[in-house]
């Protein structure tokens, strides 16, 4: 029997948590700076983004945009945005490479964490801006979370970050948003 060439790992459920976030913009109308928004946990004293774990029969997309909710408190909608992909364009057949697309919404970014005998974490990252009317709404976090969540301006956002890896993906993100031109 053949075996691929290369480097591959296959886990079964039991094995894989699925989750999704996404790094939450707005505009301040006043000076048109961005900001993003920012979890606080209380508890552990970290600076954090807003992720989750997808629920059974739920799109990875609902998932970045309920667990940005829940744990921010902000209605929010995923960003069409300007970027480099692999996934080719819909219904089209090409061969893999990467191509700039416009107006899509497809993650920026994928972290799979490796949580040793509990098996990994795949996170899917978005970007997201508000939806609705841009206020928070209280009380939409599990009882067992403990977050505050701030709206910092974007580069100080990033510096404020406890993870590296978070300050990688929110850093892609604002480059995303500065070259879309939107939010």
């Amino acid at each position: 029997m053949a075996s691929s060439p290369y480097p591959t790992r296959t886990y079964f459920p039991a094995q894989f948590v699925v989750s999704a976030g996404s790094i939450l913009f707005r505009r301040v109308s006043e000076t048109g700076k961005l900001q993003m928004c920012l979890l606080y946990h209380t508890i552990k004293n970290e600076w954090l983004l807003p992720k989750g774990r997808k629920d059974c029969g739920e799109s990875i997309e609902m998932t970045a945009v309920r667990e940005t909710y829940e744990e921010t408190g902000y209605e929010c909608k995923l960003s069409p945005c300007n970027m480099a992909t692999r996934a080719p364009a819909h219904g089209v057949h090409t061969k893999d490479m990467i191509r700039q697309a416009e107006q899509i919404i497809e993650p920026i970014a994928m972290t799979v964490r490796d949580q040793g005998l509990d098996g990994v974490k795949i996170i899917s990252w978005y970007i997201s801006e508000l939806d609705g009317d841009g206020q928070k709404v209280e009380g939409t976090q599990m009882d067992t979370e403990s977050f505050a969540s701030q709206f910092i301006d974007a580069e100080e956002a990033i510096r404020t970050l406890t993870f590296k890896s978070d300050q990688d993906i929110a850093a892609k993100a604002l480059e995303i948003v500065r070259h879309t031109g939107k939010i």
